[in-house]
Parts: structure tokens; sequence; C-alpha cells
């Protein structure tokens, strides 16, 4: 009996299997991002405080406009082919003024369809919807860490259709 196509079939399944638990769990590297991007359809960033983070440009690292710009450590993730996004940020001196919805009845959205291991599992009974952005955000505040995630629902009261409106460019952090 012929054991050679049965022992590169499993050394194929190990191989992928190994890299499917640990690729997402390998530091930044153009191969992690890569494969992030395409097979995962999924991209992060990290950067040191919120005045880092572009204003302007690729929109899915422009910060709404809610967070204090004296935020730090400041994580965003987000689907490369949609408008989901994570972000973590731990405040300044600024606090934050409190999710907020003023236009229309803001969605409670099912749940979070990003996933990263900065982002606590247990935030749904403490997330508040904040609708300032053309995004409805899922806000949790725990201390002086904020956890807010969006599914790219719109937020009530702006118009649906075409695509959000990027910051003005006299905005600045």
């Amino acid at each position: 009996m012929n054991r050679r196509p049965l022992v590169i079939a499993a050394a194929t399944v190990g191989v992928l299997a190994t890299a499917a638990i640990a690729l997402p769990n390998l530091p930044t590297n153009p191969v992690t991002d890569t494969i992030n991007d395409r097979v995962f359809k999924e991209k992060g960033k990290r950067f040191a405080t919120a005045a880092q983070v572009p204003t302007r440009g690729e929109l899915t690292w422009v910060l709404p406009d809610w967070v204090p710009k004296d935020a730090t450590d400041v994580r965003i993730k987000a689907r490369t082919d949609g408008q989901a996004r994570l972000i973590r940020f731990t405040l300044g001196a600024t606090p934050l003024d409190g999710p907020q919805c003023s236009a229309g009845t803001p969605k409670k959205s099912p749940k979070t369809v990003l996933a990263a291991k900065w982002w606590p599992a247990d935030t749904r009974a403490e997330e508040r919807p904040d609708c300032r952005d053309y995004y409805q955000y899922q806000v949790t505040v725990r201390g002086k860490e904020v956890y807010a995630w969006t599914d790219g629902t719109p937020s009530p009261g702006v118009k649906t259709h075409g695509t959000p409106v990027q910051p003005a460019s006299s905005h600045t952090r």
C-alpha cells in the first residue's frame, strides 16, 4: 500500500491548520497584513495618539469626531470589504462626552462582526449607541478605556445613499 499520498495530505492539513491558528495572532508584518487583507478581509493599525491618526484620506483610519483629540493608544481594526470597525482608545485629560443620539431612534445592533485580541468579549451589556458620525457606533467606557464598534449601520437621520462624507480639510486633531 502506498502511504505517500496520505502522508502528504496529512502534512498539508497540519500546515493549513497551524497557519489558520497562528497567522491572526502574529505581530503585524507584510506577510500577515497581506493574508489578513485578502483571506480574512480585515486590517488593523495602532497609533500612539489620536493626533497621529489621519484626518483625511482612506476612511478606514479616520476617527469619528467624538473621539477626544488627546486620546492615546488608538487601535483600529476594520473589514476591507465594508464599513465594520472596532476602535479602542485610552482617554487623556479630555473626558468623553458620552454616547449620544439626537436624531431618530438608534438601532440596537446584534453583535460585533469583528474580533481582536485587544477587544474584551463582554461589552454587550454596557454598550450605548452613538449617532454623531455617519455610522452608528456601539460604545463602552470602562474607566479610561473606550471601546467602540460599528457594523456599518448608518446613524439615524443621515442620508443613507452614497458614501460617507470625508471630514472637512479644516478639521484638525
